[in-house]
């Protein structure tokens, strides 16, 4: 994953543009970082006094939580499941969910559903 540029680079760029009166394309040269970064930088410097980078990635809540995951375990107890029914269903209900999510609400809760082929039935041959 990608990792933002140091705070060391971000105030020597700062510095160069604000006190050796340096543009956001020369300091940008200067120190190999892009134009447009160096502008952004300058930017924020100027909005916020600050070129500390923000948040990257971090915890997304899951979606699957309250009534809806009670709803879901029941539904999911009741047999008779796919996940991408259970994904329209979800929506029917005003919850938009990804495959994938319902993929790992399932697999966490131990709640799958095997469906009883009738090769299974039989036995082995």
């Amino acid at each position: 994953m990608a990792r933002p540029y140091s705070m060391d680079l971000r105030d020597r760029v700062v510095a160069a543009v604000e006190t050796d009166g340096l543009s956001c394309h020369e300091a940008a040269k200067r120190y190999g970082v892009a134009p447009s970064t160096a502008i952004r930088w300058m930017q924020s410097f100027r909005r916020t006094g600050s070129v500390s980078p923000g948040q990257m990635g971090g915890h997304k809540p899951k979606r699957l939580t309250g009534a809806h995951r009670e709803w879901l375990i029941e539904r999911c107890k009741a047999g008779g499941f796919t996940l991408r029914g259970l994904v329209a269903e979800l929506a029917g209900r005003g919850l938009r969910v990804d495959y994938r999510s319902v993929w790992v609400f399932v697999h966490d809760e131990g709640l799958s559903f095997k469906k009883n082929t009738r090769r299974s039935r039989t036995g082995p041959s």
